[in-house]
């Protein structure tokens, strides 16, 4: 009974930690304004999943090329529909609204804890300025 009882103890403490769902809502408006993802930062572990939310019709949620972290895949959720993101790498992932991307349609999740090795790059990349405006304020809150 006792070794019974320790070996429980022991697969109960070897258990690896459940991934986490995070939930960002896709919005014409939220706080930060029209066309907003909410939250717009989100801070994750591998193996987390990230859920968008389709809060109407008019939206989608994808990665943004180029704002990656290396050996990940783009991805691409259905307009209207939810986007369920697997993160697997540390790092930083990029996120658009297509047709709401002009607009500043943004959103980042970080991976991993301390500093994301693509941070640098995903700071020089090329958006339009709307988008460019908004995610500079978003990768600022993730160092």
């Amino acid at each position: 009974m006792r070794t019974a009882m320790l070996m429980l103890a022991a697969t109960l403490v070897a258990a690896p930690i459940a991934a986490k769902e995070h939930q960002v809502k896709m919005l014409n408006q939220g706080k930060d304004g029209a066309m907003v993802f909410e939250p717009a930062v989100v801070k994750a572990m591998p193996g987390d999943t990230v859920k968008f939310l389709a809060t109407n019709p008019g939206h989608n949620a994808q990665t943004i090329a180029g704002m990656l972290p290396d050996g990940e895949a783009e991805q691409k959720g259905a307009m209207g529909k939810d986007f369920v993101l697997t993160v697997k790498s540390a790092g930083i992932y990029g996120i658009k609204c297509l047709p709401h991307y002009s607009m500043g349609m943004v959103a980042v999740v970080q991976v991993g804890k301390g500093a994301s090795a693509n941070l640098a790059a995903a700071q020089g990349l090329k958006l339009p300025p709307l988008a460019k405006k908004r995610m500079d304020t978003y990768l600022a809150q993730v160092k």
